[in-house]
């Protein structure tokens, strides 16, 4: 098989995109994506302060690496969860990357902030992952908002946008296909979240990270067997095979005519947003999730809560 480009012999065949590369133009094709996918849909500009979503996986350092390429001005953050085994290769290998490539990095280490999770895990009688995710988003927010990021960037790419959209829709939960797309505007003390890698996908992602040879953490999280988003992943997976180019017209097809129409339904049905009355996060609930973890934890422990 031949490079669609320069005809030499390809090493990355996209049926999706009807083509194949070479290395070098494997990667410019790449590199090309992501630019188109950050410029049409106004994500960010290279004047931006960018906090970068570190979790030590191909995705996220790809995405750091391209951006970096690319001109924009970029920080890590990296959240050690406190998780045994896991959490110290993940956080290494990030520290490795960024100094490698003189990139600088923030650490929030969970067990710091009393919320390591495990010990969050310990508490519940259902999977950690809500909470987690939970932990981890008001942990970049945080971090953003205080340490004066205007854009909070996660490595998200097309397999994941095309699961996580599945998942609402089976759901038709409207809150959440209300947000869904590359680009949430900062609001309501959010700062703003973008995906730049929405047009790629993972298999793309992972030949980037590949030729450019950025070491990775690919150890599963040991908390997340079962997790759904792994079952929608393999059916597209299935579905892209039979037919090529699906995730793209899905998705795209939803950001393009679907979004709008729960966009509107939510702007009726939504629910004010304040600031938490400990920690001043916004929520909806009068205490934020992060601190009803806290004060749930401090309750199991029979000790005086700790406020981050």
């Amino acid at each position: 098989m031949k490079c669609r480009r320069c005809k030499a012999e390809a090493v990355v065949s996209l049926p999706s995109h009807n083509t194949a590369f070479c290395a070098d133009c494997f990667l410019e094709f790449f590199s090309r994506q992501v630019d188109r996918g950050i410029h049409e849909q106004k994500l960010m500009t290279r004047e931006d302060h960018v906090l970068v979503a570190l979790s030590g996986g191909k995705d996220s350092l790809a995405l750091m690496l391209e951006l970096g390429r690319q001109g924009y001005n970029v920080t890590g953050l990296h959240i050690d969860l406190g998780i045994p085994q896991s959490s110290p290769a993940a956080r290494s290998v990030v520290e490795r990357f960024c100094a490698k490539y003189g990139f600088p990095l923030i650490v929030r280490d969970m067990k710091n902030e009393g919320l390591a999770i495990p010990k969050v895990k310990s508490m519940l009688h259902r999977p950690v992952c809500s909470a987690c995710g939970k932990i981890k988003r008001y942990f970049f927010n945080q971090t953003a908002r205080k340490g004066g990021f205007n854009v909070l960037a996660t490595g998200h790419n097309l397999d994941d946008e095309t699961a996580r959209l599945t998942s609402n829709t089976l759901r038709w939960d409207i809150a959440y296909l209300s947000d869904q797309g590359p680009r949430l505007d900062d609001a309501d003390g959010f700062t703003r979240k973008v995906k730049p890698f929405w047009r790629v996908t993972e298999f793309e992602t992972a030949n980037y990270a590949f030729l450019m040879g950025i070491e990775n953490h690919y150890a599963p999280c040991p908390y997340s067997q079962g997790a759904s988003f792994s079952t929608l992943k393999s059916l597209w997976i299935d579905l892209e095979e039979q037919m090529p180019g699906r995730k793209m017209n899905f998705y795209q097809g939803f950001l393009e005519r679907g979004r709008k129409v729960f966009q509107g339904v939510e702007e009726k049905q939504g629910e004010a947003l304040a600031p938490c009355e400990r920690c001043g996060y916004p929520t909806s609930a009068g205490m934020c999730g992060v601190c009803r973890i806290r004060e749930a934890l401090a309750e199991k422990e029979g000790c005086p809560e700790t406020d981050s």
